[in-house]
């Protein structure tokens, strides 16, 4: 398989580690109290990028649990930062960027002012992605509460000209399911782009891991739950990708 980066995902809601159940904030599963212990733990067994999401961020449109992420980036010693969730303005992703970040994901903004996705690649050249959140095939915003009528392969075209450092889609439906990552949909994002494209959601195995790496146009996978419930052990995970 081509090598596939590995990121452990940290989701923050109320300074807590959680995982969330297809995206609904009224199931969440709480695994960690300490965000920075997490991020720790994870470097620890070789991460070299932590995929950090401000949960309640996403919803208020504006960092909620920041002191968690700053925490995380404290912890993180070698390892690369990514943030999404709430960072909506060109200003936050400087002020984030500043903190010690490697990358922001703009997610809502992308659909709803994609200038400033622009805006912030001319300003922060390799330290922005796109996040691309689908639910069949539709485009969610705002902390996925709504649902767009914009394909998720449209609204990753709109950005392949303006140095998007990555694209991360996730599959909602299947997100902190466990039923296994969508392989098809997300493979036929990064065949559609010439961007690199990060598979989200639903990772629940290494036979996963190993489904996309086989592809050879996946360039990374997010994974939480899996990781948190022993279903994939990171160390392992991180060989077998290498």
């Amino acid at each position: 398989m081509a090598s596939l980066e590995i990121y452990p995902a940290i989701d923050l809601k109320g300074g807590q580690c959680v995982r969330l159940y297809k995206g609904d904030m009224d199931q969440a599963t709480v695994f960690n109290d300490s965000p920075g212990d997490q991020a720790g733990s994870f470097v620890a067994a070789g991460a070299r990028w932590l995929h950090v999401v401000d949960l309640d961020g996403a919803f208020a449109g504006e960092a909620v649990n920041a002191a968690a992420v700053e925490a995380i980036i404290a912890s993180s010693g070698a390892a690369r930062v990514q943030l999404g969730g709430g960072v909506r303005s060109v200003a936050a992703a400087g002020a984030w960027l500043e903190k010690g970040l490697s990358r922001v994901i703009l997610g809502t903004v992308a659909v709803r002012e994609p200038q400033v996705v622009r805006e912030a690649c001319k300003a922060f050249p390799g330290q922005v992605a796109v996040g691309v959140d689908a639910r069949g095939g539709k485009v969610a915003v705002e902390g996925w509460a709504e649902t767009s009528e914009l394909e998720a392969v449209d609204l990753a075209r709109r950005f392949e000209d303006c140095g998007v450092a990555a694209v991360i889609y996730t599959d909602i439906d299947r997100d902190g399911a466990m039923t296994g990552v969508n392989v098809q949909a997300t493979e036929a994002l990064a065949r559609a782009v010439s961007m690199p494209v990060i598979a989200s959601g639903g990772v629940a195995s290494l036979a996963d891991l190993q489904a996309l790496g086989a592809t050879g146009v996946i360039a990374g996978a997010i994974t939480g739950r899996a990781l948190y419930e022993g279903a994939i052990d990171l160390a392992e995970a991180l060989a077998l990708a290498a």
